[in-house]
């Protein structure tokens, strides 16, 4: 039997963005599958859209049709379930889109901030192991017949690379085995969950990842509170949706101070999961009623801190790995090239 996998943010974003239009145009859940059907081209797509339209077309519901297509996560089945029995389908599809849009733009970028400094060392690693195996043992050929050796420093890199090439099939083994390791926790939701919580706790990303669970927390908690979602319910949902053992914490404390009695704005506050700033946003907004709103600004605000913080990291990690590229490289070439210019130059 295959196993179905699950869909990815930007997946979820394009369809619940393209139901939402669907519904606010007055068409039904089977029929919006059709028109979706003719418009996709993916053959796992129109599978999807088509177990979805024949299951609404027996009478089901339309979160029946969406919880058999077992690739939907359970924050989604849940908030469209909600939103059915609400009669605001269409508000919670929208904000499913862009919740899921803007988990996206996170995901992207962290992506591509981990990218660019692994292809920058795997430039500096394959650069260092062809200097170390093939023209080291070049030069020490070199240095032989002149009657001399290389350096210290040169011998133990001589040496590594000779080790390097009597276990080639080794080390080609280990770099698949990473290889392996990055595609699972890159690509797979498992992995993704355990690289989360381990760069949550991690004291070099620590920080980041923090931001990111706020930032994950303020979307969610705006979509909820725009699906008329009550608070206390809504809390419980977004427990497991932030992945930040830290945050999960203070949202249950936050929810059992609602439990007993204290009001949403004043037990936000008391769990310190925001900013003072924005924690006095939040205590307007729920005065003025516009608590959603404020959410958003949030969540919005947070998103700009993230991209921030992931630019100025890339921008320090280039020059940074350019600069150790350089001074590497350079002491290998001096460590033989300096020795050999003073040889030439005494037999000169």
């Amino acid at each position: 039997m295959k196993i179905k996998k699950m869909l990815s943010h930007s997946e979820i974003a394009s369809f619940c963005s393209q139901t939402a239009m669907i519904l606010n145009a007055g068409i039904g859940p089977e029929e919006g599958m059709n028109i979706l059907l003719q418009d996709t081209k993916n053959p796992d797509g129109q599978s999807i859209i088509t177990q979805i339209r024949d299951i609404c077309a027996e009478g089901n519901t339309f979160y029946e049709a969406i919880e058999a297509t077992d690739v939907f996560p359970e924050y989604v089945l849940h908030m469209i379930k909600l939103g059915e029995t609400s009669g605001n389908l269409d508000v919670v599809m929208q904000s499913l889109a862009d919740y899921y849009e803007h988990q996206q733009n996170i995901s992207d970028g962290i992506h591509n901030a981990i990218l660019y400094p692994m292809i920058m060392i795997a430039m500096m690693l394959v650069v260092i192991l062809v200097l170390i195996t093939k023209v080291l043992p070049i030069f020490n050929q070199v240095f032989e017949q002149l009657g001399t050796e290389m350096n210290a420093f040169s011998l133990s890199l001589l040496k590594f690379g000779s080790n390097i090439n009597r276990y080639a099939v080794l080390l080609i083994v280990l770099l698949c085995i990473l290889a392996l390791c990055y595609l699972y926790f890159t690509k797979t939701t498992g992995g993704k969950v355990i690289f989360t919580r381990f760069a949550a706790v991690f004291p070099l990303t620590r920080g980041l990842y923090d931001q990111i669970a706020t930032s994950k927390f303020a979307s969610g908690l705006a979509m909820n509170l725009k699906s008329g979602t009550d608070t206390y319910t809504g809390l419980g949902l977004l427990v497991n949706l932030v992945e930040n053992p830290r945050l999960e914490a203070k949202i249950i404390a936050c929810r059992d101070a609602i439990s007993a009695g204290a009001n949403f704005s004043d037990a936000l506050q008391d769990a310190n999961i925001f900013s003072s700033l924005y924690s006095r946003m939040i205590s307007v907004g729920f005065r003025t009623g516009s608590i959603d709103t404020v959410m958003d600004r949030i969540a919005y605000q947070y998103e700009k801190e993230i991209d921030d913080r992931i630019r100025h990291l890339i921008a320090i990690l280039e020059p940074t790995l350019v600069i150790i590229l350089s001074l590497i490289v350079g002491m290998i070439l001096v460590s033989v090239i300096l020795p050999l210019m003073g040889i030439m130059s005494s037999i000169g």
